[in-house]
């Protein structure tokens, strides 16, 4: 497990390192620069769906999907982070109440 834990470490750390040395003229093309804005958004948005979507690898429609729903209506009003925070934990607080 150990051998896993510090090859998935160093993996990390070379990709950084490597993510590090592209030279700043690769970056400045428009069509990397576009990229480079638009990936973490999309990971991120995917890291979401996929947490707030499936169980064990299934489709699931809970609470946690009413959370989110309160979440991006918090944040489409313009809602401070910490207020969206709150607002999402409460919303799937409730709803798993109710669930049961």
């Amino acid at each position: 497990m150990w051998i896993v834990v510090i090859s998935a470490a160093v993996g990390a750390y070379l990709l950084k390192l490597a993510g590090l040395s592209v030279p700043p003229k690769v970056l400045e093309r428009p069509l990397i620069r576009r990229a480079v804005e638009l990936i973490p958004a999309a990971l991120l948005a995917a890291l979401v769906a996929v947490n707030a979507l499936t169980t064990e690898g299934a489709i699931v429609l809970d609470f946690r999907l009413a959370a989110l729903a309160a979440a991006a209506i918090a944040l489409a009003l313009r809602a401070p982070f910490l207020v969206v925070l709150v607002v999402a934990g409460g919303a799937g607080a409730l709803g798993y109440v109710v669930a049961g």
